[in-house]
């Protein structure tokens, strides 16, 4: 999942959210130099990431893609679930959408020096860029692709990535919404972690 899915997906908890943000950026066994509620959070994030890897409708998502993406058609989707995310965030919380990105914003900045350095160097261009809520749009998305091909190794492909997204719009869609509430079910009886939403969860 990508990042709001993560922020999301950490409760109320600021140390939790920290960790399941950095988590990518945390290799081995170093997640152990940070604060217990820290460290919780990167586990978690691992986890997350696991489940959402090996999930039959996470591979069904992915199909669309990989002509282009290969290897990080998942990149594509992580990004994408998170555009359905903000557009289903009513069902999904009870908070406001810029309530919840306000808060990790600020556990950022007040947490600024644990970060690990790359997070550092990014941060100051999140937070002014909003990002997060950047996946909202089409146009969002657009930057986002671009601004991931300059910065990693996700290839160029932006075009092809929108205009398979607006071709396969509605599937992928249903996908998210299928998907989702599975996820959100693993975290909150494997991982104790109580997530305010507006679902209800028939399994």
């Amino acid at each position: 999942m990508n990042v709001l899915a993560h922020i999301y997906l950490s409760g109320d908890s600021d140390e939790i959210i920290i960790g399941n943000y950095i988590g990518d950026y945390v290799k081995g066994r170093d997640y152990l130099k940070y604060p217990e509620q820290i460290r919780r959070g990167i586990i978690l994030h691992r986890n997350i990431d696991s489940f959402t890897d090996r999930h039959p409708v996470v591979q069904r998502s992915k199909i669309p893609f990989t002509r282009k993406y290969h290897k990080y058609a998942g990149v594509v989707v992580d990004i994408l679930y998170d555009h359905f995310l903000t557009r289903e965030w009513n069902l999904y919380s009870t908070r406001p959408l810029e309530s919840v990105t306000y808060q990790f914003y600020r556990a950022m900045v007040n947490n600024y020096e644990i970060l690990p350095a790359k997070v550092r160097d990014r941060m100051p261009f999140f937070i002014i860029n909003n990002w997060i809520e950047s996946y909202r749009s089409i146009s969002g998305l657009r930057k986002v692709f671009n601004t991931l091909s300059r910065r990693t190794s996700l290839p160029l492909e932006t075009r092809y990535a929108i205009k398979t997204l607006k071709k396969n719009y509605y599937s992928l869609g249903d996908d998210f919404m299928e998907f989702f509430p599975q996820l959100i079910d693993y975290v909150e009886n494997d991982f104790d972690i109580q997530i305010s939403h507006n679902i209800t969860i028939p399994f």
